[in-house]
């Protein structure tokens, strides 16, 4: 192994380690706000693992891309869901009146 394989897979840990944490200390009522609002993100997320498969020129990296861009995928579908959950949760149209109409 190269040295720059060692140092992308050390940012690669320090990374997740440091996504964990941030993650972890997110108050539970602020948690998923947060992670709806930003969808933006997680769709940059997937343009960039699409744009790494697509430069790949090796069998390693076409599979290590191809998981990026399926688990990116998996991130933009889940963070529309709850963004949907949220947005019914507030919907005063579908809720039961509870007195006179």
């Amino acid at each position: 192994m190269t040295a720059d394989l060692w140092t992308a897979l050390l940012i690669a840990i320090l990374t997740a380690f440091l996504g964990y944490e941030v993650i972890s200390r997110v108050p539970t009522l602020l948690h998923t706000p947060l992670m709806s609002g930003s969808n933006f993100i997680h769709g940059i997320v997937l343009v960039g693992a699409i744009v790494a498969l697509g430069l790949s020129t090796n069998n390693v990296e076409r599979v290590i891309g191809f998981v990026a861009v399926v688990m990116g995928a998996m991130n933009v579908t889940g963070g529309y869901v709850v963004t949907e959950r949220i947005l019914t949760m507030f919907d005063r149209t579908k809720r039961k009146s509870g007195g006179a109409p």
